[in-house]
């Protein structure tokens, strides 16, 4: 839309140079910033590695004392989920690939024929098993803009998580920042037990670097950012999105989470807001194709 407005572009042409830009953008990211990746990354195990292999004795206890809170609490459990959820990623990387390509392959033939799909799509509901599909689209509509909603914030959250840490572990002094930050903003889209993941190579190298006094900084540090998440993003940012009053969105993840578990900090608002715009109760907010906030219509 900016270079259809803005530089009297035709839309098929601005597409094609926004695509090859992207394009451009993974090229200087696969033959630039991945390379360097890959020496913090293997600087970063190294230091895992030494300290795993000639640990002090004041690193014993600490890592110790952390051992028997692990153990004793759920945080067991969350650590190997998140765990089994990240060496399932890392170990299908060629997969993750091919699906990436493939996929922005489909999202190019699918920006440039827009229009005709969208036209074509629309004689499912009028064919003669018209009512199936309009029954689909409704709920898949509502659906999709929930959860879309949701998306977009854990990302925002995840954003914020990143630089926030990253600027502290910058004045820290704190080496591989590129691989500590890329890990951080990986493990910021899991809730909870990602914080925990990415606080242990974190304090790893802070103690290699500053010692225990590190260590504590850094766990202070994750300390805050986790509630800053919690307590102020999500439920803000919610509740700004789905125009839920932030006591309600305070009870839904409280309720989601014990039911669901931690996934339900990410589950719990969609499914309710969802729920509420189905029975009618409160439609979500959502962007129209100009711009403007406008609220969906009530189902008759």
């Amino acid at each position: 839309m900016f270079l259809k407005k803005k530089l009297r572009l035709p839309f098929h042409l601005g597409v094609i140079l926004i695509y090859l830009a992207l394009i451009g953008l993974l090229y200087l990211a696969v033959t630039i910033y991945f390379p360097l990746i890959f020496k913090q990354t293997e600087a970063m195990i190294r230091y895992l590695v030494d300290f795993y292999q000639k640990p002090s004795m004041t690193a014993n206890k600490v890592f110790d004392f952390f051992s028997q809170y692990i153990s004793t609490s759920t945080l067991s459990t969350q650590l190997k989920n998140g765990v089994a959820i990240v060496f399932k990623y890392v170990t299908s990387i060629g997969t993750v690939g091919a699906t990436f390509i493939f996929s922005l392959i489909l999202s190019f033939f699918f920006t440039i024929e827009e229009r005709r799909m969208a036209n074509f799509s629309q004689n499912f509901l009028s064919g003669p098993f018209a009512w199936y599909f309009q029954d689909i689209y409704f709920f898949a509509k509502k659906f999709v803009n929930t959860f879309g909603i949701v998306i977009e914030t854990q990302f925002i959250i995840a954003i914020v998580n990143t630089i926030i840490t990253t600027i502290c572990l910058a004045f820290l002094k704190m080496p591989q920042l590129f691989s500590l930050s890329l890990l951080i903003f990986i493990m910021s889209l899991i809730p909870v037990a990602g914080v925990i993941i990415s606080a242990i190579p974190m304090s790893v190298i802070g103690y290699s670097v500053g010692g225990l006094r590190d260590v504590i900084y850094i766990i202070i540090m994750l300390l805050v950012v986790h509630a800053l998440e919690s307590y102020v993003l999500n439920p803000k940012l919610m509740s700004n999105k789905t125009e839920l009053p932030i006591f309600y969105t305070f009870v839904v993840l409280f309720v989601a989470e014990k039911l669901f578990g931690m996934w339900g900090l990410i589950v719990g608002i969609p499914i309710f807001t969802f729920l509420l715009d189905i029975l009618g109760v409160k439609a979500i907010k959502q962007t129209n194709k100009q711009g403007k906030i406008e609220k969906k219509e009530k189902s008759s």
